[in-house]
């Protein structure tokens, strides 16, 4: 029987390119370590340990495990599930320390973004007030790129290169029918921080270049502004593509579309929203009189592992790797961070750019799960619609590099899946 201390390793939060990536870190250091007896994985993030729902990680094929940094999404499977205070679902609580304890668990690895940070910190918290030894590391995840303490967050170079490259084709479309579908709105993600939308005016080399307008939240947006913003760029080119982030706001602080029904927020409390591009396109083709089209990326974006950043991925395995380092160094209740070195400038052959390195920090999980990172002042333009320089020389060394993607005999890419030996169970069923 195997006396080491086992460690879990769950997903939360919506997928990206390279969850994974941080999951082989994680599981790969964990055995190299020779000091951790086995590494469980947990289906659906923390509702994977509240049903018991575990299967070893490290008992899967060692190629399987190396495939994760290939497969987007979250391959041991995510979730979208807020625990309440302790006085509110000690139930919860009660359950979380039992099957760390029936399972010799000792170490919690959790990927995900702000909200998934307050679960493990209330693992955290649960596991010091009971006396029970455990240690909690929260491994950044978010395309949002919102984390606060990081310098960016990985997922978020990913979708940065894929929208900005979304964003430049669709606009050679327009270019090229210009006459006939004059307008072009592109929908991207990002409720309350506009990174994503930011990220496409990378593209924007020249004038004659996609997109001519970015809107992003944290710059006022009222549709006087949209229409006369329109027919000014319509002056110069005869066209216009337009990126816009869903969760443009008014002067009010409202969002200009959320959804008010049945389904109107998750289970954390956030508005959803959506439908904020059909929304500009019905008062461009009113007020400007011109043919509007719109494209809504959807779930692709976050998920684009065909052309992931290769930056993104080494950095995603590196926060993987770091988060079991320093639990064995004796760290707890923290989250790895990314720290951008600042240094000299040179050329970096095959890119021409500037210099980019990067190493890893920690900062307090609660400190992350109370924090939001949102575009900073310096990065949008004055008049609010395009992003500067400064978004320009932050973004531009995220992108670089593609990730090896394996690819079938169909020619199409070749992604892991798990075995899934489960555990066996040990307690009575709880949900």
């Amino acid at each position: 029987m195997n006396s080491k201390p086992n460690a879990i390793v769950a997903q939360s939060g919506g997928p990206t390119a390279v969850i994974n990536s941080s999951a082989c870190g994680v599981v790969q250091e964990a055995m190299k370590s020779g000091k951790i007896g086995c590494v469980i994985g947990a289906t659906n993030g923390i509702l994977g340990v509240l049903t018991e729902e575990l299967f070893a990680l490290s008992a899967e094929k060692p190629q399987t495990i190396e495939q994760l940094m290939q497969t987007p999404a979250a391959a041991i499977g995510s979730c979208r599930y807020k625990l309440k205070s302790l006085e509110d679902s000690k139930a919860d609580f009660d359950r979380i320390l039992d099957v760390f304890k029936a399972h010799n668990i000792r170490y919690f690895f959790y990927a995900g973004g702000n909200d998934s940070m307050d679960t493990a910190d209330k693992v955290n918290k649960l596991a010091a007030d009971a006396g029970y030894e455990l240690v909690c590391i929260g491994i950044p995840k978010t395309v949002d790129n919102d984390l606060a303490f990081t310098d960016h967050c990985p997922g978020y170079p990913s979708v940065a290169k894929y929208v900005a490259t979304c964003a430049m084709e669709a606009g050679r479309d327009t270019e090229a029918l210009y006459t006939t579908d004059t307008c072009t709105i592109l929908e991207v993600m990002g409720r309350n921080a506009g990174w994503i939308a930011a990220a496409t005016g990378l593209a924007h080399r020249c004038d004659e270049d996609a997109p001519h307008l970015v809107y992003m939240p944290e710059a006022v947006f009222s549709f006087d502004k949209l229409v006369n913003d329109v027919n000014e760029v319509l002056k110069k080119l005869g066209r216009v593509f337009i990126v816009t982030g869903e969760g443009l706001k008014n002067d009010k602080g409202e969002y200009i579309t959320a959804d008010k029904g049945a389904f109107a927020r998750d289970s954390f409390g956030h508005v959803q929203l959506g439908g904020v591009a059909t929304m500009l396109k019905a008062v461009i083709e009113k007020e400007v009189k011109i043919k509007a089209r719109w494209n809504l990326l959807g779930t692709n974006q976050r998920s684009a592992m065909h052309f992931a950043s290769l930056t993104d991925v080494n950095e995603a395995y590196m926060c993987g790797q770091m988060a079991v380092k320093s639990a064995l160094d004796g760290v707890n209740g923290k989250m790895v961070t990314l720290v951008r070195e600042k240094g000299p400038i040179r050329l970096r052959q095959g890119f021409g750019g500037q210099e980019y390195k990067c190493t890893t920090g920690l900062a307090e999980l609660r400190d992350v799960a109370n924090g939001e990172k949102k575009v900073p002042k310096e990065f949008i333009n004055d008049s609010g619609n395009h992003i500067t320089d400064a978004m320009r020389d932050y973004v531009r060394p995220l992108v670089q590099g593609e990730a090896p993607i394996t690819i079938g005999e169909d020619g199409l890419p070749v992604f892991m899946r798990f075995e899934r030996k489960p555990l066996e169970k040990k307690l009575p069923k709880y949900m």
